[in-house]
């Protein structure tokens, strides 16, 4: 049996245990399954590695997607751009595991909003600065699209959500929630930002994707605003990671 898994804290709102093992079955790969690593602590991931031998590689979600770095032996050139890792591959030779971190997150992403933007690159409003945040921005520096953070306190080169006026908000008609803000089960949480300021030439994308339409999605669409979640992300990261970790005849 071959294994591929998710370490992440809490891991309540993770379809990747239900896409890969449906993936699997509807592939007749009946010697893969997938297993969820609830860990608070990324340290823990030492003894997943010991305890599960048949482990082939691991996803990374919140809040570990940047820590996990510090535990690898290599990291692919993109992923070290980012700053951020969202899938390992393992790799054990004799009593040795060397793992190799790799970021398919910003190919999920840049091919979800090519679909909603079409040919358009209005400039962006990036809400968060976690491993998912750096991911998108690296996305968003690739295709030309100019944007500002935006987080809880003030950085070097963005703004805290107290400092974000409504101007801005009419400027930036794109608007990316990369926070957990609004993930099940605390679907009534949104990103604070005047969102009478969001109008008809909006593009919303939240990363979220359950529930199916956030909160903060919501009262964007009110508004008249295009609106997407990270749905179709997700499948595009997810085979992208596939096509890495597969080796048919291993």
């Amino acid at each position: 049996m071959k294994k591929l898994g998710l370490i992440g804290f809490p891991l309540g709102h993770s379809f990747s245990a239900k896409y890969f093992n449906a993936k699997f079955n509807s592939d007749n790969l009946s010697d893969w399954s997938y297993h969820n690593f609830a860990i608070e602590s990324v340290d823990m991931i030492d003894d997943i590695l010991a305890k599960e031998p048949a482990l082939k590689g691991f996803n990374v979600t919140i809040p570990h997607k940047v820590a996990i770095i510090d535990h690898l032996h290599e990291i692919d050139d993109l992923a070290r751009k980012i700053g951020a890792v969202n899938c390992v591959k393992v790799t054990r030779n004799g009593g040795s595991v060397s793992l190799k971190g790799y970021n398919t997150d910003i190919v999920g992403f840049k091919t979800s909003l090519l679909e909603m933007i079409k040919e358009q690159r209005p400039k962006a409003l990036v809400l968060g600065t976690g491993g998912a945040s750096k991911a998108v921005s690296v996305a968003l520096d690739d295709l030309g699209i100019s944007y500002i953070i935006v987080s809880r306190v003030e950085s070097k080169n963005g703004l805290s959500y107290q400092q974000l006026l409504s101007k801005d908000i009419k400027e930036h008609k794109l608007i990316i929630n990369t926070t957990p803000l609004g993930m099940f089960p605390n679907i009534d949480a949104a990103p604070e930002i005047d969102y009478n300021a969001i109008g008809m030439q909006h593009f919303i994308y939240d990363l979220i994707f359950n529930p199916h339409e956030t909160k903060f999605m919501k009262m964007a669409r009110v508004q008249g605003a295009t609106v997407k979640n990270g749905y179709e992300m997700l499948i595009n990261q997810a085979e992208a990671w596939w096509g890495i970790i597969y080796e048919p005849n291993c």
